[in-house]
């Protein structure tokens, strides 16, 4: 439940225009709703400002859908990841309004009652090595996107042609967050740290040849970058990294919208 929603009850209540029981009624799922199979926190949004995210990974279709129903039913917006087809297409059906992204697997629900979000605030810019690792890098542009972010999307700019990158070089530094996602060597984030004051968080790809061992190669390249700036994220983790690049690009926003 929104922070939003609940002090616009408690003054519904408090001037008399909703009863309590009402207003008892209303907050009857919070903060956990027991669903047998999951136990959904409605309380997440009131502690860190970000509505629980569904993982849909493993879940059968049909659970995530409940999950996602009650989460939208409290006030939430919705973002699940990880979903499978036919997951997509029952929340698809269920919420129309929604957006699904079948290549970042993700589907999301912002805005008021369910309408889109309008364009994002500050700037995240999430770039994407080579082609191939693309779907890591939809869903941190879902999840940023989701978190009330703007985003740029800049795809197939690894070093095995470096000056594919030079005229993005303005966007790079309006970003008050960078994410780096590649595969093979990952040396793209290193590179970028070099050009930006902002955070790069870097995101290592299972994408690669045998050497490349299912993204510990570049896991283990970004870790060791000389560059300053840079965190980085599990293997394939576009979702881990969008959520830090967010939180981060709030709190900038956030800072240039305080009066001096």
């Amino acid at each position: 439940m929104k922070p939003e929603r609940i002090e616009r009850l408690l003054r519904e209540v408090a001037a008399g225009r909703v009863t309590v029981e009402q207003g008892l009624e209303a907050l009857r799922r919070w903060p956990v709703e027991d669903l047998g199979f999951a136990q959904v926190d409605h309380h997440r949004h009131l502690r860190r400002g970000v509505p629980e995210v569904v993982f849909a990974g493993g879940k059968r279709p049909e659970q995530t859908l409940r999950i996602a129903e009650s989460l939208v039913e409290s006030g939430s917006e919705l973002l699940v990841t990880r979903a499978q087809s036919e997951a997509l297409a029952l929340l698809e059906e269920r919420f129309p309004c929604g957006r699904a992204n079948r290549v970042a697997r993700t589907f999301s629900l912002t805005g008021r009652e369910g309408t889109a979000r309008e364009e994002g605030e500050g700037l995240v810019a999430v770039l994407a090595a080579g082609t191939s690792d693309i779907p890591v890098a939809e869903e941190a542009v879902e999840t940023a996107r989701a978190l009330g972010s703007r985003v740029v999307a800049i795809y197939d700019v690894g070093v095995a042609g470096l000056h594919r990158l030079l005229p993005h070089l303005e966007t790079l530094r309006d970003a008050h967050a960078v994410v780096a996602v590649a595969g093979m060597e990952g040396a793209l984030p290193g590179v970028v740290a070099g050009f930006t004051a902002s955070l790069v968080v870097a995101v290592p790809t299972s994408v690669g040849y045998g050497a490349g061992m299912g993204g510990v190669a570049a896991l283990l390249s970004m870790l060791n970058s000389c560059a300053g700036g840079i965190v980085t994220v599990n293997i394939d983790n576009g979702f881990g990294a969008g959520f830090a690049a967010a939180l981060v690009n709030r709190a900038v926003a956030a800072a240039a919208r305080k009066p001096s």
